[in-house]
């Protein structure tokens, strides 16, 4: 076995590239009950069962009882303290600061939660109000009212690359016909193929040269793919989370309609203990009927919003509905071993030589002619005390003779 000392800066480079993924996901994966998991940690008490409902729910690629499926990202919603959903729901504050709410509201303190946590993360203050763009001090770019999408690691990876990502959803749903009947939760504007409106395509072109740096890292704003002035939302490419404005591509002219959890003991028609209808499409008054924005906000609880979302707002085909690509950092270290003519020639086995330390020839009668010769395979790199760190295996044998200068390239990448 030979040794041959590394100098670090003849020998040792070290280096950084970008390795990038494409990511699809379909509609169907974030639509099916099967691929969503639920984390019910809610639950009311007082009239009938009670209403239980998870914080966020998590969208994977297959069944999620199968141990081969992989998580895509997590789904919620969050109203934010001036949110008219809070504002017209909002009875009162306790001495503790506690804001109360009526009976007929569901996890409005939750969805604020929701809210400031992501605020936290993302812009560094629990306080903070989202706006798109990012920074905007107009009144009409705040974000009151937020779905949040954030994707796995596995996915997203160090960042989103810019300028890569699309999302295609509904900005309407159809009517729930009436009558309404129980659909184990929420089956508001349940959609049908070729109602509503068509779909928009969400991106964030131009955020190659309209990015922000903020508390999350990188940010830049998401727009209408048709009309490019219509910001919708957020990119955080560091974080890898979405932050959409529910009032802006929730189509403000429709109403909704349909059967909610609710903590309510409701004995007429269909409808069992546990649930509620909300709005009507049979009203006469454009004017008494209920909108997703505050109502629905309001009395629905985030597993019955969420469901809507997912279920209704991006469709139930083998459609794309999110793309982009990822990027990972890989940083290298390039170790050329390099050896000379006169290096690396002579093999360590024992079966290399005979008893008087002549070469064990090949063809008999050569023993004074033959050159020496060998056949690397393994190249071990080594710190001073000759404790052996890493080994780069060749491909193949290279012949190695004192005719011949070869350098190996190892190439550690972390």
């Amino acid at each position: 076995m030979s040794y041959k000392d590394l100098s670090g800066q003849t020998d040792i480079k070290t280096r950084r590239s970008i390795l990038n993924q494409l990511v699809d996901v379909v509609q169907e994966d974030i639509s099916g009950s099967a691929t969503r998991r639920k984390y019910q940690v809610f639950v009311t008490g007082g009239v009938g069962p009670g209403v239980t409902s998870s914080l966020f729910q998590t969208v994977y690629d297959t069944d999620h009882t199968l141990s081969t499926a992989n998580s895509i990202f997590d789904l919620t919603l969050g109203v934010s303290t001036g949110s008219s959903a809070v504002i017209v729901s909002q009875t009162d504050v306790d001495a503790a600061g506690k804001r109360l709410f009526p009976s007929n509201s569901l996890m409005m303190r939750e969805k604020i939660d929701n809210y400031r946590q992501y605020a936290k993360a993302l812009l560094g203050s629990s306080d903070t109000i989202f706006t798109t763009p990012v920074g905007s001090s107009t009144t009409a770019d705040q974000t009151h009212e937020a779905i949040f999408i954030s994707f796995k690691r596995l996915f997203s990876r160090d960042k989103i690359k810019k300028e890569t990502f699309a999302m295609r959803m509904y900005r309407s749903a159809s009517i729930q016909p009436f009558p309404y009947s129980a659909n184990n939760g929420s089956n508001i504007g349940h959609l049908v193929t070729g109602s509503g409106q068509g779909p928009v395509i969400i991106t964030d072109i131009g955020a190659a040269t309209n990015t922000e740096v903020v508390f999350g890292g990188e940010v830049a704003s998401l727009v209408n793919a048709a009309n490019t002035t219509e910001n919708l939302g957020l990119i955080f490419y560091d974080h890898g989370t979405i932050v959409l404005d529910a009032a802006k591509i929730i189509s403000g002219s429709q109403f909704v309609s349909g059967v909610i959890d609710a903590v309510a003991n409701v004995t007429k028609g269909v409808i069992t203990t546990g649930q509620s209808i909300i709005g009507n499409t049979y009203y006469n008054s454009a004017a008494a009927r209920t909108k997703f924005i505050p109502d629905f906000f309001v009395s629905a609880s985030i597993d019955n919003i969420v469901d809507h979302f997912a279920r209704d707002r991006f469709g139930s085909t083998t459609s794309t509905a999110f793309t982009f690509q990822n990027e990972t950092r890989i940083h290298s270290q390039l170790i050329f071993c390099r050896a000379d003519a006169d290096s690396f020639n002579f093999s360590a086995n024992p079966t290399f030589a005979d008893a008087n330390g002549r070469i064990n020839c090949i063809e008999t009668g050569q023993e004074g002619n033959q050159r020496s010769f060998t056949f690397p395979t393994t190249i071990g790199l080594y710190n001073n005390d000759l404790t052996l760190l890493a080994v780069a295996k060749l491909s193949r044998p290279v012949e190695k003779n004192d005719e011949r200068d070869i350098t190996f390239r190892v190439r550690l990448d972390f």
